[in-house]
């Protein structure tokens, strides 16, 4: 079978990760491939990572001997808690502000937006990741205008530093779905955005990591809350390509191996709405890239 989604789960208390069934049903866990055919692999999702093609070798050839004697079977998805693809990242989250045109329109209140010259850099803390169905944590006592922002998410795999824009895809393990909460008025009174952006609980991630080999050229990227559509995007609607975006973060600052970057969102957002939308305690957010699948969480 082709190799094309991982996830990481819990079983029975347990986390692991493994690989997606060809019909997306079901997960073949590492662990039970490691011990069935000996293969070496590691525990964790970004030490698979960092084996790069020669751990997706060895998972290959796990699954081609179990082709034959279909001695590991799948766990069925619905039986299994999927969490964030890498739940412990040793990283903050690359985060690219401003990068589809309408949603700078909708930010700044102005029909005539004004791109911005480079890319908009930030960072989400690692303590904000929660996974797929994870609720998500309002913090009224601290916001107000708590906002969702769907987005496209690349993991990397290859480390690098000064990395040209040619070469940058090679850089790339895949893709996968994020959710970049924020506390709006947090953002405006802290001018810096990292504060309103990395509160616990506001980096929801998942359900899966698409492969860079099985992924399209574009993804439509859909936003909706209480299955109400709010954002209707693509990537084909970037400022900044992903290759741009891999060569600037990287001028100076070596990417490894397991680094997330949040790639922007499309318009939509509560706050660009008047008056603003914001999220409420009881809200579920749906953010679908039909490539990868669906991530969706619920406000506490």
């Amino acid at each position: 079978m082709m190799i094309k989604k991982l996830v990481t789960f819990e079983d029975l208390g347990f986390v692991q990760w493994g690989v997606l069934n060809e019909e997306e049903t079901g997960v073949y866990s590492a662990i039970a491939l490691e011990e069935a055919f000996f293969t070496p692999l590691p525990e964790t999702m970004l030490e698979f990572i960092r084996q790069g093609n020669d751990g997706l070798l060895a998972l290959a050839d796990s699954l081609e001997q179990n082709e034959k004697t279909g001695a590991v079977k799948a766990k069925p998805l619905d039986t299994v808690r999927l969490m964030a693809p890498i739940p412990h990242m040793e990283r903050n989250i690359f985060c690219i502000g401003k990068n589809y045109t309408e949603h700078i329109a909708e930010f700044d209140k102005t029909a005539m937006p004004k791109p911005p010259k480079y890319p908009v850099i930030f960072t989400k803390a690692t303590s904000a990741v929660i996974g797929p169905d994870d609720l998500i944590d309002p913090h009224t006592n601290v916001t107000s205008q708590l906002d969702y922002e769907g987005e496209l998410a690349v993991v990397i795999g290859k480390e690098g530093s000064d990395i040209t824009i040619a070469e940058a895809m090679d850089h790339v393990y895949g893709f996968t779905i994020l959710n970049d909460v924020t506390a709006r008025d947090l953002q405006a009174n802290h001018v810096q955005w990292f504060h309103g952006k990395s509160l616990d609980t506001f980096c929801p991630i998942g359900p899966n990591i698409l492969l860079r080999d099985a992924a399209p050229d574009t993804f439509d990227i859909i936003t909706k809350v209480n299955n109400e559509v709010r954002q209707d995007g693509s990537t084909g609607e970037f400022i900044f390509t992903i290759p741009e975006l891999i060569h600037t973060i990287s001028q100076g600052t070596t990417l490894f191996p397991g680094d997330i970057i949040a790639t922007g969102t499309p318009s939509g957002v509560g706050v660009g709405f008047n008056p603003p939308r914001f999220l409420h305690s009881g809200d579920t957010v749906e953010i679908t890239i039909p490539a990868i699948g669906t991530l969706k969480n619920k406000v506490k």
